[in-house]
C-alpha cells in the first residue's frame, strides 16, 4: 500500500475600506475595488439589500442605480437590486439563498462577477452564502450597514444560513473580495441595534485587549449617546482585532474544536433560537457574557473586581444580562427547551470535544472542556437576582 501526501497552501487577501457616502457618485470607492481585481470589464454584479436599509433609506436602491450606470464602463448591474428581510428570519427560509442564486443564474453572473450585500449580519450571512455556493463561488463584496456587521460579523470568513432550527447550520468558509464600512448606515439604527454593536467590541475586549476594554468603559456614556467618533474609533478597533485573530491565530476556517471569537456565544445562539429570536444577537451575546464571566468568578477563575466590571459596563451600555428563557426549563438538562443544549449545539457544529472559553482576567482568556452545572445555574440565580435589564 502506498500514499501520497498532498499539501495545499492558499492565501487569501482582502480589504476592509472605512468610507462614508458610499453609494455617492462622487465616492469612487466601490467602483475601484472592483475594477483594481478585474480580468474584463465591465464586471457583472448583482445587489443584494437588507428591507430594514430602506426603510430609513428608501432612496438607496436608486441610488446603487445611478452609481452603477454614472460607472457604466466598470459596474454592469445585471438586475434591479434584490430586497431581502432583515435579521434571523431570512436566514431561517431558504428561499432567500435561492432567490439571490436564481438572480446569478439569470443574470449570467460568473466566478469573476460580484455579489454585492448591503445590510445588517443575517442579510450578509445569506448573501454570502448563495454566493458562495453558486459556481462554487462568486466574488462577495460586503457593505455592513450594522454596528455588529462593521465591527464583528461583517469581517469575518463565515457565510450561512439557519436549519433544523439550529443557527448557521449550513453554510460555508469563503473570504470576501472585500469589505466596506460606510459610516453613514449606522447613524440611522434604532438603539438596540446600536446597542449590540458594542456588545460584540465588548467580548473581544474581554477576550484580547484589557486596554480596549478600559476604552470601552471610559467612553460607555459618549457610546450610549451615540457620539459618533467613539463610535467609529470602537468599531475600526473591533474589526482590527478581529481582523488579526482570524489571520494571525492559525485556525480561520474552525478546523479544531475551540471557537476563540464566540465567547459567549454557547448560550447565546440558543437563547435567540428559543426566543423566537426576539432577543437579538448583540442582546444574546450580553448575555452570555454575562453568564460565563459570572461562572468564571463562581470557579475561581476571575477576580470579583474584574467580574462587576464586566456587569458593570454592560449594564452602563444599556444591555442585558439576563433574560426568561435563561432560567426555563434550567433543572432539566435535557429537556428540548432549556438552554443547556445549547452546549451540545455548539459542541456538535464543530466536532470534537466541547470547547468553551472562560475569563482568567479582563483581556486574557482560556479553554475548558466541561460545565459544572451546579455553578451554572447558581450563576443564572445571580444575573436574574440583579434587577437589571431583560429583554
Amino acid at each position: 500500500m502506498q500514499t501520497i501526501q498532498q499539501e495545499i497552501q492558499v492565501s487569501f487577501r482582502f480589504p476592509v475600506h472605512f468610507t462614508t457616502g458610499l453609494f455617492d457618485t462622487a465616492n469612487p470607492l466601490l467602483k475601484r475595488v472592483v475594477e483594481a481585481a478585474a480580468d474584463h470589464l465591465p464586471t457583472r454584479v448583482v445587489f443584494v439589500v437588507d428591507e430594514g436599509v430602506t426603510l430609513h433609506r428608501p432612496a438607496l436602491f436608486s441610488e446603487i442605480e445611478k452609481y452603477c450606470e454614472h460607472y457604466h464602463r466598470v459596474l454592469k448591474l445585471v438586475a434591479p437590486p434584490i430586497p431581502i428581510p432583515g435579521g434571523e428570519a431570512a436566514k431561517n427560509d431558504p428561499r432567500y439563498a435561492d432567490e439571490i442564486v436564481q438572480v446569478i443564474n439569470a443574470g449570467g453572473l460568473c466566478r469573476h462577477s460580484y455579489v454585492v450585500a448591503v445590510g445588517g449580519g443575517a442579510l450578509l450571512d445569506v448573501a454570502g452564502y448563495a454566493a458562495a455556493t453558486a459556481h462554487r463561488g462568486i466574488r462577495l463584496i460586503r457593505v455592513p450597514t450594522t454596528a455588529l456587521a462593521q465591527d464583528d460579523s461583517g469581517v469575518g470568513v463565515k457565510n450561512g444560513i439557519n436549519a433544523f432550527g439550529k443557527k448557521n447550520y449550513l453554510g460555508t468558509f469563503v473570504p470576501p473580495a472585500a469589505v466596506i464600512n460606510d459610516f453613514d448606515f449606522i447613524r440611522t439604527l434604532p438603539d438596540r441595534d446600536w446597542r449590540c454593536g458594542i456588545a460584540e467590541a465588548v467580548k473581544v475586549a474581554l477576550i484580547k485587549d484589557a486596554s480596549f476594554f478600559d476604552y470601552l468603559e471610559q467612553h460607555a456614556d459618549a457610546l450610549v449617546r451615540r457620539d459618533p467618533e467613539p463610535m467609529q474609533k470602537m468599531i475600526w478597533e473591533c474589526a482590527r482585532l478581529h481582523l488579526h485573530h482570524i489571520a494571525n491565530c492559525g485556525d480561520p476556517f474552525e478546523m479544531g474544536s475551540s471557537r476563540p471569537l464566540d465567547f459567549g456565544h454557547w448560550s447565546a445562539h440558543k437563547l435567540e433560537q428559543l426566543s423566537n429570536y426576539r432577543i437579538r444577537h448583540g442582546e444574546a451575546v450580553a448575555i452570555g457574557m454575562a453568564l460565563d464571566s459570572t461562572y468564571s468568578h463562581l470557579a475561581g477563575h476571575l477576580a470579583e473586581e474584574d467580574w462587576r466590571r464586566i456587569i458593570d459596563l454592560l449594564l452602563a451600555l444599556g444591555l442585558p444580562i439576563s433574560a426568561p428563557e435563561l432560567s426555563d426549563n434550567l433543572e432539566e438538562e435535557h429537556h428540548p427547551r432549556s438552554v443547556w443544549n445549547g452546549l451540545n449545539e455548539f459542541r456538535e457544529h464543530l466536532g470534537g470535544m466541547l470547547t468553551i472559553l472562560l475569563l482568567q482576567s479582563i483581556g486574557k482568556a482560556f479553554d475548558v472542556h466541561e460545565v459544572n452545572r451546579e455553578l451554572m445555574i447558581r450563576s443564572v440565580g445571580i444575573l436574574n437576582g440583579m434587577g437589571a435589564v431583560k429583554v
